[in-house]
């Protein structure tokens, strides 16, 4: 069944969207590091996970029945804390601690350190293991949460991936959703120039995966391929979401040189402003 979502519902998420980016852009000029295009891309896609369409209770963190994401492209964190923080997990205020020592917001995520986070990651190729493991998990304990897994399209160079992704489908966790951020480059140059990994969509077929292909930047589209997924019986599904680097702030957008690099004054000046915030 198609749920249906008013254009009022559709504009709350975008604006929470562009808050969750005025705060990634605030976290890594404050931080003086971090992965701005990533975090950027990824947004549109947290954002309607954490506000729309996973259980999740931040009164309770470790509620059985919760659903689980696990952030497999670590070095988006920002993206993810800033989802983590707007939604009650911590104090709004303590993003401003991105990469202090200390801090519990680390540069990437850890499950040890900081509440909601459900898996330590940054190692490219491992989330994807992880969050089978949570599916499997869930199917013997006889849950019925689901697992969601965000990976980037430069992470799919990675083998490990590969066997995560036949041993879901042998085991038909369909209680395991898999998110590509396809915004096609990675920190050295565009993806198929790196390690081509098309044609992306066939390869996650033959493993046994439903594919749906989205923008990842359309909540209507992103929200209708993660409901279709939650309905999907006997195989894991894969969204493969086609995103923009750095969407939302003109010159990061579709620019290699911001995979992990820091606005300086200007810079994050003409950023806020873009994304209707105070410099």
């Amino acid at each position: 069944m198609v749920k249906h979502y008013p254009d009022e519902r559709i504009q709350e998420l975008e604006e929470t969207a562009r808050k969750i980016r005025r705060h990634i852009i605030d976290m890594i000029y404050r931080a003086g590091s971090g992965h701005p295009g990533g975090s950027l891309s990824a947004t549109d896609i947290l954002v309607a996970l954490y506000f729309d369409i996973m259980n999740h209770n931040p009164e309770d963190i470790k509620w059985p029945d919760r659903d689980r994401f696990v952030l497999s492209k670590g070095h988006a964190a920002p993206a993810l804390y800033a989802c983590l923080a707007e939604t009650g997990y911590f104090p709004i205020d303590e993003l401003k601690t991105l990469r202090v020592i200390g801090s519990r917001l680390q540069g990437h995520p850890d499950m040890t350190k900081t509440p909601g986070v459900e898996a330590s990651t940054g190692s490219e190729g491992q989330g994807l293991s992880m969050g089978l493991g949570m599916a499997l998990a869930g199917k013997l304990d006889r849950k019925s949460y689901t697992t969601y897994v965000m990976l980037g399209d430069g992470e799919l160079e990675c083998g490990q991936c590969w066997e995560a992704a036949m041993a879901a489908s042998f085991f038909k966790t369909d209680n395991l959703v898999a998110v590509v951020d396809r915004n096609k480059l990675q920190l050295d140059g565009p993806t198929n120039q790196i390690m081509c990994i098309e044609p992306v969509a066939d390869k996650w077929k033959a493993f046994g995966w439903l594919v749906i292909e989205i923008n990842g930047h359309d909540f209507k589209d992103i929200l209708r391929a993660l409901n279709k997924a939650k309905e999907t019986k006997g195989k894991p599904t894969v969204i493969i979401a086609n995103t923009i680097k750095g969407k939302g702030v003109s010159f990061m957008e579709g620019a290699v040189g911001f995979h992990g690099k820091c606005p300086d004054d200007e810079q994050y000046a003409q950023a806020m402003g873009e994304l209707g915030g105070e410099s």
